[in-house]
């Protein structure tokens, strides 16, 4: 074993109380940095999932029309009349369709036609969003098959899935009838099929899906789509896809970003918080770190005193105490990551819903452990720098005497 690993561990053992209290104090803040990374991953991962259950990644539809000029008398200014948005298809769906899943960022493609229209059961009427779907294609952009709470996800001819906020208004169930009626004045009677609940209120007393072809008639879209939902392999892609696509289409392309931008920048908010209270704790640690090793320097300089008149280089002298540092980052690193895999179990058996399921996915990376492993190590090597440079700096004639 090289000679300044023999001395850097003689070092710390002659000092065992001060070297077990700063690797336990390392091991703490690797294990509150790696415990709340994972919770906090697990936290937004949750949060987005939650959100984008019933939301497409990125939604195409239709350009705006144009607003027209309207003829004026006299010398007055010519006025912009806007035009007034009504229900339209998007041109040749086919073939954008196609085009999109080639592209690789692109997971899935759904078309749909959707719209405003009536559901009417007995005195009940409530206006709701129909939603005319393929849903061998819509399953892959949302899994409402796997929302299902009762039925199955069937929209033939005749068949509509309908949420449970709207069923419990419409005081309907799968099996039961209800009438809907389009904006133009198409109506159809269909077959409650399946009640789906998505975790969103709104959404569940207003969808209802049936099938493409339905919605189209339903609609007076016939033959078209008012949209066309995708699903994106990375969610944090979608903004620059979506703009690919608007520019390449001339279509409207919303992200989930764009439209839930207030949450977005929450997300980012917390993130950035976390990532100072990361760095807090760090500059803690180096700081214990050094604030030891510097004792350590002042406390054994008759011994370094003596390993420099034995012929110890200064460049040795550092060495060892950036081994120190090292040392103590690195064994912390090991207990930290023992202590968070212990907190993050504990958590999973106290944060419960009340029907006994988790309240939400959290695990530890294996990445984000070996990060903070060398995160700690280099930082014990960084806090012991000052200290390595005093020992190396010591006169052996004074250090001796003194």
């Amino acid at each position: 074993m090289p000679f300044e690993w023999i001395a850097a561990l003689r070092f710390l053992q002659e000092g065992r109380m001060q070297s077990l209290l700063i690797i336990v104090g390392v091991g703490v803040g690797v294990a509150v940095i790696v415990f709340m990374s994972a919770l906090l991953s697990g936290l937004q991962a949750n949060l987005v999932r939650r959100t984008l259950s019933s939301q497409a990644h990125i939604v195409l539809l239709p350009a705006e029309e144009v607003a027209r000029p309207q003829a004026s008398s006299g010398h007055d200014a010519i006025r912009l009349q806007k035009q007034a948005q009504r229900l339209r298809s998007i041109d040749q769906w086919q073939r954008l369709r196609d085009r999109l899943e080639a592209w690789p960022e692109i997971a899935a493609v759904s078309p749909a036609a959707s719209g405003p229209a009536f559901a009417v059961r007995g005195d009940a009427s409530k206006a709701v969003t129909l939603l005319g779907i393929e849903p061998a294609r819509y399953q892959q952009v949302i899994d409402l098959g796997g929302r299902l709470t009762a039925g199955e996800l069937r929209v033939g001819a005749g068949e509509a899935v309908i949420g449970i906020e709207l069923a419990k208004d419409l005081g309907a169930d799968v099996g039961d009838k209800l009438r809907i009626r389009g904006a133009q004045g198409e109506a159809e009677t269909l077959t409650v099929t399946g009640l789906f609940d998505l975790g969103n209120k709104g959404v569940n007393a207003r969808n209802v899906y049936v099938g493409l072809r339905t919605g189209q008639t339903l609609l007076d879209l016939v033959g078209g789509v008012s949209n066309i939902d995708l699903a994106l392999h990375d969610l944090d892609l979608a903004e620059d896809v979506a703009q690919r696509i608007a520019a390449e289409s001339g279509l409207i392309a919303d992200s989930w970003i764009r439209t839930n931008a207030q949450f977005v920048t929450a997300l980012t908010s917390q993130r950035v918080s976390s990532n100072v209270i990361r760095f807090f704790i760090a500059l803690s640690v180096s700081f214990g770190i050094a604030s030891v090793l510097v004792v350590s320097v002042v406390q054994r300089s008759k011994e370094i005193g003596i390993l420099r008149a034995m012929g110890a280089t200064q460049a040795q002298m550092r060495r060892i105490f950036l081994l120190q540092g090292g040392i103590v980052g690195f064994l912390g690193s090991f207990l930290g990551s023992a202590l968070a895999w212990s907190f993050l179990m504990l958590w999973r058996m106290l944060a419960r819903n009340p029907d006994g399921t988790p309240l939400f996915d959290i695990g530890v990376e294996p990445a984000l452990v070996a990060i903070a492993a060398g995160g700690a190590s280099v930082v014990g090597i960084l806090a012991a720098l000052l200290p390595a440079r005093r020992a190396a700096g010591l006169d052996p004639v004074v250090a001796i005497r003194g």
